[in-house]
């Protein structure tokens, strides 16, 4: 080797010691800094005519696992959904308060219970009346204030996804301005290195707020997608549109119909300007959008819908009364009649029947509905299983509720008509004895608080009955829970917790056992949109085991929700460790490489010593 190539080396190899050295402290320096990833020099000899010549640094290689990466970005989104639900359903658990504590939903309803053993015991004692009232009234409130705090969950639920929406907007704008700069520099140098590590953190954030795809392609760029194949960043990114919306109801809903719709819908908008509604298509499927989208529209209506049901089960258990047909024989044909005068909207009339040829039995169930717009009615507008739903319009009088139902039934061969007044006659199809009819019942709804029975409207919609009418926004059970409240009359009158004429005795115990009854061993049936029962087998049992299974539900729920939480945790943190391992730094082995450096850095200079002294004496020579 010349002198030439020897000093030519030396000085290559003091280049590429002295960035190595700069890495080293770089890494050092930054042994702390979130994201930062540890770097190293890739070195490569070179050569002239085949022979080497010196050493050069190919490339600053970052030093990650990225198979556990991806693993770490899936899982993060995994961990971050079930933190969310974890903690909203430890705040849903302090709606429904400690069990056995004074303000817990069932301790107010069980008090309720024990101020109507008493009355039932002494109808005459006015203090017995005046404590079911106001245990009343602490119930009607408890539901209020229960329904209140449940609204203000997915309120902040809505909130929640507006605040991760901007998050993930910026995320997405660095990860595609930090392509672009990727993509400009044309040396995979040290700065390199440096922005991708920054494009890996911006990732990480966003991996934590929805479940996504990172993709790459030449030039160190990358493709962002969610899981569902919706790109979210290429060249540039895409942008999610999140439209807030006011106080949150029970009432308030998500619908692909943007009239109908009453809370935020999220939709990202590609930088071609096509827009996508990621809700309605379901592209986002964890992270922490996902948890709150889960909350808003699906576990906190949920409860909702249950302390509806038991709002409702409370009021139509003591106001409405359901009464048989009578028999009635026309031969060939069998029958029954009912009089169907004063139903209210929501009142039903049901006809059981009975096909001989499958020997099924079934049920077609004629609901009033004054407002059109409810018009069709669903199926589950009813909590009966199995049963047909037809609404009925009763503006048109009798003639024309009758000229309904037989439109309704003339598939089943039976007839109905109006002998007199306002009674409805339904017949069975006579001498094909294909069906036949096994009882027709009509259930109304108690007005007044003096109609002459046991039932009475005892807890009511604000200032009106509570009948379950449905209207073009959907049923009045919606949101039932915030608006229960004892009947003002009542209150006001409580010796109407006995009379139920002007005949009744101040001592009969004849309205005061049946609101006990209905109210702890009256069995009901529950909607399947509760999330207890199901829609062929609907919960049926008193409204006291119906809400022992709801507390039951939703403490379930909750430990489900940290049990995910916890496990999700331990996988990521698990996952973080061994990417930790092959990335972070690791001081002592920097200052091992550190001493390696400056040994090799003391050998080159060395050389050019050496060079230097050898070219001295033949100048000299």
């Amino acid at each position: 080797m010349s002198l030439t190539q020897a000093l030519s080396a030396a000085i290559s190899g003091l280049k590429v010691n002295q960035q190595a050295l700069s890495l080293v402290a770089a890494n050092v320096a930054n042994a702390d800094t979130p994201g930062y990833v540890r770097k190293t020099v890739n070195q490569v000899a070179t050569s002239g005519n085949g022979t080497g010549i010196g050493v050069r640094i190919s490339e600053i290689q970052r030093e990650l696992d990225q198979y556990v990466q991806r693993q770490l970005r899936t899982e993060s989104a995994g961990a971050s959904y079930a933190t969310q639900r974890a903690q909203f359903y430890q705040r849903l658990q302090d709606v429904y308060g400690t069990p056995g504590s004074n303000n817990a939903l069932e301790t107010v309803y069980n008090n309720f219970s024990t101020a109507l053993q008493s009355l039932s015991t002494s109808p005459d004692d006015p203090a017995a009346r005046s404590s079911v009232i106001s245990t009343a009234q602490l119930v009607a409130q408890q539901l209020n204030q229960m329904s209140d705090r449940i609204q203000n969950l997915r309120g902040d639920a809505e909130l929640g996804i507006a605040d991760a929406v901007s998050r993930a907007n910026h995320a997405m704008q660095q990860i595609a301005l930090l392509n672009q700069k990727v993509a400009a520099s044309s040396v995979n140098d040290s700065a390199t290195a440096t922005l991708l590590d920054q494009r890996d953190a911006y990732i990480d954030q966003l991996s934590q707020l929805m479940d996504i795809n990172v993709v790459s392609s030449d030039n160190a760029q990358v493709a962002v997608f969610t899981n569902s194949g919706v790109q979210l960043v290429g060249s540039q990114a895409a942008q999610l549109q999140f439209d807030l919306q006011g106080t949150m109801t029970a009432a308030s809903a998500w619908s692909a119909d943007p009239s109908v719709r009453t809370v935020g819908t999220l939709a990202l908008v590609a930088a071609n300007g096509s827009a996508v509604d990621l809700i309605q298509s379901k592209a986002i499927r964890s992270g922490e959008i996902a948890a709150f989208l889960q909350m808003r529209d699906e576990d906190l209506v949920q409860a909702q819908t249950q302390l509806d049901a038991i709002a409702a089960a409370m009021a139509t258990a003591l106001s409405n009364k359901t009464t048989a047909g009578g028999t009635v024989s026309s031969p060939p044909q069998q029958g029954f009649d009912v009089d169907i005068g004063g139903l209210s909207d929501g009142n039903t009339i049901t006809i059981n029947y009975t096909d001989s040829l499958t020997s099924t039995a079934r049920a077609i169930t004629f609901m009033r509905v004054d407002d059109p717009g409810a018009l069709p009615l669903s199926d589950a507008a009813t909590t009966l299983a199995g049963d047909r739903v037809v609404g009925i319009d009763f503006s048109g009088g009798t003639a024309s509720v009758v000229v309904q139902i037989n439109a309704a039934i003339a598939a089943t061969g039976m007839v109905a008509s109006n002998p007199a007044g306002t009674t409805l006659r339904v017949l069975d199809d006579g001498a094909g004895n294909i069906v036949n009819v096994d009882a027709l019942s009509v259930t109304k709804t108690a007005t007044t608080l003096a109609g002459g029975s046991a039932e009475l409207p005892f807890f009511t919609d604000g200032n009106q009955a509570y009948t379950g009418a449905f209207g073009a926004l959907g049923s009045q059970s919606i949101g039932f829970a915030s608006r229960i409240s004892v009947n003002t009359a009542l209150a006001g009158d409580p010796s109407k917790l006995v009379a139920f004429s002007g005949s009744t005795a101040s001592g009969d115990s004849t309205r005061p056992d049946f609101i006990l009854r209905q109210l702890t061993t009256g069995v009901m049936q529950f909607a399947p949109d509760t999330g207890i029962g199901t829609a062929s087998s609907p919960f049926s049992g008193s409204i006291t085991t119906f809400l022992r299974q709801v507390i039951s539900r939703q403490g379930e729920a909750a430990d489900s929700a940290n049990n995910l939480k916890q496990g999700q945790d331990v996988v990521l943190n698990a996952l973080q460790q061994r990417f930790n391992d092959s990335a972070s730094v690791n001081v002592d082995q920097e200052m091992a490489n550190l001493l390696t450096l400056q040994n090799s850095y003391a050998a080159n200079a060395r050389i050019l010593s050496a060079v230097n002294e050898m070219l001295k004496t033949l100048m000299q020579m």
